[in-house]
């Protein structure tokens, strides 16, 4: 299985949608064995298509920050858990969802708007 960051610099990105590139851990035992990063598409989360392309590399788990409705059902749709309101280091999270540790704030990212973006958080 693996668990999936939105990381910008090694931390999680504060937006799914905007991320930088996603970090994704797979874990064998309880453990993470690997890391890889994927590049992120442009657009919004949402709508970039990338849910089904992490559940075809076996993404269950996604660890982020914010997170709108949209994007959560779509990744929800695809087989993959999605725990909102993570901060800090990508794999610290990672190990921290592994330990049981992360449950989903359920605070939804209400805005999607273009320019200015204004989400529970920021």
């Amino acid at each position: 299985m693996k668990i999936c960051c939105p990381t910008r610099d090694g931390r999680i990105d504060d937006h799914f949608g905007h991320c930088a590139y996603y970090t994704l851990f797979t874990v064998e035992g309880g453990k993470i064995v690997a890391e890889e990063t994927m590049e992120s598409p442009e657009g919004c989360g949402c709508k970039s298509g990338i849910a089904p392309v992490l559940a075809q590399k076996g993404v269950l788990v996604m660890c982020g920050g914010n997170m709108g409705d949209g994007a959560k059902n779509v990744l929800n749709a695809n087989g993959i858990e999605v725990i909102r309101g993570c901060s800090g280091d990508v794999r610290q999270v990672a190990e921290a969802w592994l330990r049981g540790e992360l449950k989903d704030n359920q605070i939804a990212c209400e805005s999607h708007g273009h320019g200015e973006h204004s989400c529970p958080g920021h």
